[in-house]
């Protein structure tokens, strides 16, 4: 192949399809034709993400294709890697996948694709060789190098080129000159020698010979041992750092990745297996209603968002106490509500965190569907629940909620870790140890200390959210992980709802499971939560009671429901509590004057003027049913039941104003991200990667035989664009997407002007037509409200 670009094209549509799958920021757009791709493919943002995914093998692999000499054969590789020829065939064949090597001249030798030598400048921690390191030298100064190696000077006319083809020669067996530096020379050698092969020192480039040499460093400089880059940097040539590996590229690089370790043992005894998968549906259960806990409590009460966004300390605190949960936990549960799209910040001037319209959609669907909403929002949100608390380097605390949580490589850390999770021998509880060390196989160059703190996190936070149990990744969460719907295999360990309470004497409902959604609203609303564990432990009391006669519900209704609900006749203090409260309930009525309390009896307006908390009220009175007041209704409301009363608000019509606890909603502004979408990550649609192959083998026949014939190639039938009714079109493009065959569609540009098109559709979501559009020899987005019609085409056309 005479280019990169060449060896490309003659790959077959399978190789392309696998490159794209491999490496999908390369098709984010769709290139013209497989010469932009090839440029494309060796850029240094592409090359630096496609060395991110190589394993250490592989990339030690493809650093020693850059060391050895070429040309470079397989079994070379098996040699100078200490390793088998099928581990380095197979090593080979990925590299190739991903288009980081190609075979160039035939004859199965390979070579390093375009891009790759910037990107690794000290492969196989080698520094450059004695003539590209010493390439900066002065003739001068190189003739004084190689006249005190061989004791005289050069003979001959010396040039740059001559005398560097000398020195490496001379530094191929430096042994001597090792010898003749000294021992602490040699110490100082052998820190470089298994990299990084450069070194910080003052004033590298001071003049020095053997004779004048007194330190060590200067003994190494003086004969050709190291070489200064510039004032401060010195290199240790390849030459000699190979010499002093005994001619090992590397000191430990296995071929497969280290073994999983962990505990096979389960606590309690029995069936492992089936009590953890027991332990995680149970806290994937208890992460469902502790959310939904949560963010009804918010919906009457939401906090306020800091000016510098996100949640305050004291209000996570609230959350947790409210839920019985640690910081962490309460912050995790936030976040991944955040990036459900359950929750968000009201568009005012002074925000507050509200439930969004989609929470009541969620609360619609049955606890395996919720859970699986979140754990999804969990995947593939890029917030960082475990910096919440914490402190960035101003000494700033991370507020949860903020995006200063926001780290960009959490979504992969996630996937990482519990794909191997998922690769565990079954049974075994992998220790986090032993997952740092599989990924830092996997991914040598995904390294730090955020890294290892994400490990830490995405373990605490799988178990949390009941991905895992005593360690073992459940398996419905291994289902989510290979894009499949875990609902089922979660909702058969899960709990089944139940509609039926007890009712007890001492003005308390026992839940002996979770309540459907309705009841348990219903319950919500009218009795306060006690206790919560295998059964929630409800009470009635005045204020609950109250409660929900203010949303609206009479005594009638709500001694009707209870009654329905529960397993044993209704107990009559329940009944005696429901009436007394209803009996006072509205009685008084507050609306605004200001404000007014307008009751049917005059003697209990006189009742309150007489009480001696009534002062707080500034209240005189206008009728014998009416008084006044200089406070707002809200808070003439809580005076009054501050004195055992239970008044209700009043309309300007004299209409009860229904208070209800969930009304408050906020849509998010219309550049708020909910679930953070990342563009060219590390997956890609099967369909459109084929439909990229296609239009890239398209682009390149146009850029062959001009692009006038291969739109003559792609023309649209003669005639007017076709149109068809809205809902006709929509089924259409569903039926050739299934069915894989181009139709002649009508598309609208934004002129408003119709044109025809020819397109094999690939996709229709999201109010967007995907397909190869024949007409353009590319990938395109069609909006489906642009699209007039679509019809047939026949063999001819």
């Amino acid at each position: 192949m005479e280019t990169f670009a060449d060896w490309l094209r003659a790959r077959e549509d399978a190789a392309l399809r696998a490159l794209l799958t491999a490496r999908p920021e390369l098709v984010t757009p769709v290139p013209a034709d497989l010469t932009a791709l090839a440029a494309r493919a060796g850029t240094p943002v592409a090359i630096s993400r496609a060395l991110d995914r190589l394993d250490r093998f592989t990339l030690a692999v493809l650093e020693a294709l850059l060391v050895l000499p070429r040309p470079v054969s397989p079994q070379n590789l098996a040699d100078a890697m200490d390793a088998t020829q099928d581990d380095v065939h197979q090593a080979l064949k990925r590299l190739e996948l991903h288009a980081l090597i190609w075979e160039n001249g035939g004859g199965g030798a390979f070579a390093p694709a375009p891009g790759v030598r910037p990107q690794l400048p000290h492969p196989a921690g080698l520094g450059p060789p004695a003539r590209e390191v010493f390439a900066g030298y002065t003739t001068e100064r190189l003739a004084g190098i190689i006249t005190d190696l061989e004791g005289e000077e050069p003979r001959g006319f010396a040039d740059s080129a001559s005398l560097l083809d000398r020195l490496s020669a001379l530094l191929t067996a430096p042994e001597p000159l090792i010898q003749d530096a000294g021992p602490e020379a040699r110490d100082a050698l052998l820190q470089l020698a298994w990299g990084p092969p450069v070194g910080r020192v003052a004033d590298a480039r001071r003049p020095v010979r053997v004779g004048t040499a007194t330190t060590p460093i200067e003994r190494l400089l003086a004969r050709g041992l190291l070489a200064a880059e510039d004032d401060r940097t010195v290199t240790l040539p390849r030459e000699v750092g190979l010499h002093l590996r005994g001619g090992r590229l590397f000191r430990d690089v296995p071929a497969h990745p280290p073994e999983l370790t962990g505990s096979v043992s389960t606590p309690g005894g029995g069936d492992g297996d089936e009590l953890a998968v027991r332990t995680a549906a149970g806290e994937a259960f208890t992460t469902v209603r502790l959310v939904e806990e949560l963010l009804e409590r918010w919906g009457t009460e939401p906090p306020p968002v800091l000016r510098s966004g996100g949640l305050a300390v004291r209000d996570l605190r609230a959350a947790a106490a409210l839920l019985d949960v640690g910081e962490w936990r309460a912050a995790l549960l936030l976040e991944v509500a955040h990036a459900t799209g359950l929750l968000t910040r009201s568009g005012t001037v002074d925000g507050e965190w509200l439930p969004t319209p989609a929470y009541d959609l969620w609360l619609a669907r049955d606890t395996a569907g919720r859970w699986t909403e979140l754990a999804r929002g969990w995947l593939t949100s890029d917030r960082v629940p475990g910096l919440a608390g914490e402190r960035d380097d101003r000494d700033r605390v991370i507020n949860a909620l903020s995006e200063a949580t926001v780290r960009s490589s959490a979504p992969a850390v996630r996937a990482a870790v519990l794909n191997v999770l998922a690769s565990a021998d079954p049974g075994l509880a992998v220790d986090e140890e032993s997952i740092r060390a599989r990924l830092s196989w996997l991914h040598p160059r995904r390294t730090g200390a955020l890294r290892d703190r994400l490990i830490g996190w995405t373990l605490r936070e799988a178990a949390a959210l009941g991905l895992t149990g005593f360690g073992r990744l459940a398996p419905y969460a291994r289902d989510l992980l290979d894009g499949h719907d875990p609902e089922p295999g979660l909702e058969k360990h899960l709990p089944e709802p139940v509609d039926e309470i007890v009712i007890q004497a001492d003005l308390t409902a026992v839940a002996p499971g979770p309540l459907v959604t309705e009841l348990a609203r219903e319950l919500a609303l009218s009795a306060d939560v006690e206790s919560t564990g295998g059964a929630t432990v409800y009470r009635f009391t005045p204020t609950s009671v109250r409660r929900a006669l203010d949303a609206g519900r009479t005594a009638a209704e709500l001694t009707e429901l209870l009654s329905r609900h529960s397993v044993t006749p209704l107990p009559q203090p329940l009944t005696y509590l429901i009436e007394d409260v209803a009996r006072r309930h509205g009685h008084l009525r507050v609306g605004s004057l200001a404000s007014y309390v307008r009751g049917d009896s005059p003697a209990v307006l006189d009742e309150i003027l007489a009480d001696r908390r009534s002062g707080a009220l500034r209240a005189h009175r206008l009728a014998p049913t009416v008084l006044a007041s200089a406070l707002p209704r809200g808070e003439l409301l809580d005076a009054l039941r501050g004195m055992g009363l239970a008044p209700v608000a009043e309309e300007p019509g004299g209409g009860i104003i229904i208070t209800r606890p969930d009304v408050l909603r906020a849509d998010p502004p219309p550049t708020a991200e909910i679930v953070r979408v990342r563009p060219g990550g590390d997956t890609a649609d099967d369909s459109v990667i084929a439909a990229a192959v296609r239009a890239l083998r398209a682009g390149d026949e146009a850029a062959r035989h001009g692009a006038e014939q291969a739109r003559r190639r792609g023309d649209a039938p003669s005639g007017e664009p076709p149109r068809s009714p809205a809902a006709a079109t929509v089924e259409r493009l569903r039926a050739a997407v299934q069915s894989g065959t181009r139709v002649w569609i009508g598309y609208l540009d934004q002129q408003g002007q119709s044109s025809s098109r020819i397109v094999e559709p690939v996709r229709v979501e999201g109010g967007f037509l995907t397909g190869y559009d024949a007409t353009r020899a590319a990938v395109h987005r069609f909006a489906l409200h642009r699209i007039t019609g679509v019809a047939e085409l026949g063999e001819d056309s």
